[in-house]
């Protein structure tokens, strides 16, 4: 028998090799790198959208002002953004004539007009209850996100509660049924309109804005729970009470009654 010899490892495999200085140097770079990434990429990306949309308004708004009234008439530069205070201004002017009673007046003559054209009446209709929807104060619509299983049971998706279902379509449902506005990613703004029975839905308590940035990232961007750790201890739901729950709905549909 062979001793062995001293200082060999037991298990017969060599040590892995010791990082080098050059490897250790590399690695501190990629790391400060990635850091120098992460602080530059959004400030530098919410500056160069938010420039483009104001140099956007600025050629949109600028060729409709008289070139004497320009600033660069008189100045030998130009104010950025000009474009942009002068359509704000211009938004700002409408709305206060349209408080008065000139302006209440002439809007109703437009309504009428625009209510009798048989194609742009529904597309006006339409884009005056979303914007009336979205912009009320009064409103709880889009002020809540929700949890449903979607596309099939098991697997949860986000929404956003739009309202109770009212009219026909409540009418011909048995239970009592939610408008739940169900975005795509990374698009919050397309997605698909559900009618969701009420206890099936699951009300967050993260907000609007949390839940939008959740589908625009794919859930790279999470927002923290901020319920109290003995509830979230304690799950809500779960795929398999739906589910006994359909089994139940479908023997009150299939069995006929005594």
């Amino acid at each position: 028998m062979h001793d062995k010899p001293t200082g060999a490892p037991e298990t017969g495999q060599n040590p892995p090799p010791k990082p080098t200085v050059r490897h250790r140097i590399g690695a501190r770079l990629r790391t400060y790198l990635l850091a120098g990434v992460l602080v530059t990429a959004p400030l530098g990306l919410t500056i160069y959208f938010a420039w483009a949309f104001i140099d956007w308004m600025d050629q949109k708004v600028m060729p409709l002002v008289p070139m004497k009234y320009h600033p660069e008439t008189y100045l030998p530069f130009t104010i950025p953004g000009l474009g942009l205070i002068i359509a704000l201004l211009v938004l700002i002017t409408i709305g206060l004539l349209t408080a008065s009673l000139l302006g209440r007046t002439f809007l109703n003559l437009s309504e009428r007009i625009l209510h009798r054209m048989p194609v742009v009446r529904s597309i006006y209709s339409t884009l005056k209850q979303v914007f009336e929807t979205l912009l009320s104060h009064q409103s709880d619509a889009f002020r809540q996100v929700v949890m449903i299983e979607y596309p099939r049971r098991g697997l949860w998706a986000l929404g956003f509660l739009t309202g109770p279902t009212v009219g026909e379509v409540q009418n011909m449902t048995k239970e009592r049924v939610l408008n739940v506005f169900l975005p795509t990613t990374p698009n919050p703004t397309s997605g698909f309109l559900l009618f969701v029975p009420e206890e099936d839905v699951v009300v967050m308590q993260m907000s609007v804005e949390e839940g939008i940035k959740m589908v625009m990232s794919g859930g790279i961007v999470t927002p923290p729970d901020r319920r109290p750790k003995s509830v979230q201890e304690v799950p809500v739901v779960s795929a398999k009470t739906y589910e006994n729950l359909d089994i139940m709905r479908e023997k009150d549909n299939v069995l006929p009654s005594r």
